[in-house]
């Protein structure tokens, strides 16, 4: 019989058309997109001493230096909610945010050995480098907690949508990963610039002082931020102490779909060069 004891072959094949995202792909190679993940952990906190410790540290010493300055010497206003646990609710997005735009936006080029020899769908290198700092996020979380309890700050029945706001943070990481990976396979001054980039995001977002602060004139272009939708919905969720500026969340959303969705189509299109230039 013709074929009788042949093996059947996988024929790989470059996607066609612009709204061919290979997002099916990602999916079905989905352990590897944790396996990847787990191995970040790991490699992050091998041979510390502290081992997860050193996840809380940058927010408690953060959040410390923030509320010297900013609570204790400028007397930024925080509706009544005790200023560690304001700057430190603010925190927690941010530098979810921060760190996994850090590693999402050089993943490529960090992984370059991988991607020359094996097969896979690239996208996954970034996904698995935002989902990483999701470890350091539920320890630090572990820390508002605690200030909330010291401080006999009981959190509102908004937490039941904290998910919802996470997930946000994490597309929004993603988002941007996704085209500065992709540029930074090309463009390495990239990798130089993410880390200023972030530093000056810092100063667009709403961490120190409340989005009432903005003048109203200026809100709708300082939303474009994504994460300042990220960050007032944190602290809604968290604090639930005023009504949310529904209007800067769903710009916020607009922003990360518009930029998620254009950067898997600016991703996709350069992915078959990445082996060749990497």
């Amino acid at each position: 019989m013709v074929g009788e004891g042949l093996r059947p072959a996988t024929v790989i094949r470059p996607s066609s058309g612009w709204i061919s995202l290979g997002l099916r792909d990602v999916w079905a190679f989905r352990e590897l997109v944790f396996l990847l993940a787990w191995r970040d952990v790991k490699v992050r906190y091998k041979q510390t001493s502290l081992g997860f410790g050193w996840a809380l540290i940058p927010p408690v010493m953060t959040m410390i230096a923030f509320s010297l300055v900013f609570g204790g010497i400028a007397k930024i206003p925080t509706n009544g909610v005790p200023y560690p646990i304001f700057s430190y609710s603010g925190l927690l997005p941010w530098l979810y945010f921060a760190a996994a735009v850090n590693r999402g936006g050089t993943s490529l080029v960090g992984n370059s050995g991988l991607i020359s020899k094996v097969y896979f769908p690239r996208l996954i290198v970034p996904v698995a480098a935002v989902l990483t700092p999701i470890a350091d996020f539920v320890f630090s979380l572990a820390v508002l907690a605690g200030l909330m309890l010291w401080y006999g700050f009981a959190p509102g029945w908004g937490t039941v949508a904290l998910p919802g706001f996470l997930l946000l943070a994490l597309a929004s990481a993603l988002a941007v990963s996704v085209w500065l990976s992709a540029v930074n396979v090309k463009y390495r001054d990239i990798g130089f610039g993410v880390p200023f980039l972030i530093q000056f995001g810092m100063y667009l977002s709403p961490l120190v002082y409340p989005l009432a602060l903005v003048p109203a004139k200026w809100r709708l272009l300082y939303s474009v931020n994504p994460m300042v939708g990220v960050i007032e919905g944190f602290r809604w969720a968290l604090l639930g102490q005023a009504r949310p500026d529904f209007g800067a969340m769903a710009l916020s959303i607009v922003v990360v779909v518009v930029l998620l969705f254009s950067g898997l189509v600016y991703f996709k299109r350069t992915e078959r060069t990445f082996v060749d230039v990497v």
